[in-house]
């Protein structure tokens, strides 16, 4: 089942994964709760167990940024990550937006299938870090 309910995601889950994953390693569990918290968030489960999640951060009507995106190891292979994009993509308020960003090493082929494209003009795109 995915689900956009608030209450569902399950922080610990989410934490566990994003704490080794490339793009979010060794965050704080607080930072987790306010992600959750901030965006929308989709959770895929399997009788009550969280085995994938994705937020997006978005106005709702001009800009969305998806993050967080995976699908726990033990249940890759399945097509759960095509299934959640579908979900993001058609959502009735998220889908109607005008532009997205997300940032990705080696997901590539995932999120072409849905209209994501490598920037070709990245002088135009500005980034501010800690």
């Amino acid at each position: 089942m995915i689900s956009t309910n608030k209450r569902k995601p399950q922080p610990k889950v989410i934490h566990e994964f994003l704490t080794n994953s490339y793009w979010a390693k060794g965050c704080s569990y607080d930072a987790v709760k306010k992600r959750i918290k901030n965006s929308y968030c989709f959770g895929i489960y399997h009788n009550q167990k969280q085995v994938g999640f994705c937020r997006v951060i978005s106005d709702s009507i001009t800009f969305s940024y998806l993050a967080d995106v995976f699908v726990v190891e033990e249940y890759r292979g399945r097509g759960l990550s095509k299934w959640l994009m579908k979900c993001v993509m058609s959502h009735p308020v998220l889908g109607k937006t005008e532009s997205w960003m997300l940032k990705t090493k080696d997901a590539h082929g995932l999120y072409i299938k849905y209209g994501f494209k490598v920037v070709k003009n990245s002088e135009v795109i500005m980034e501010k870090k800690k």
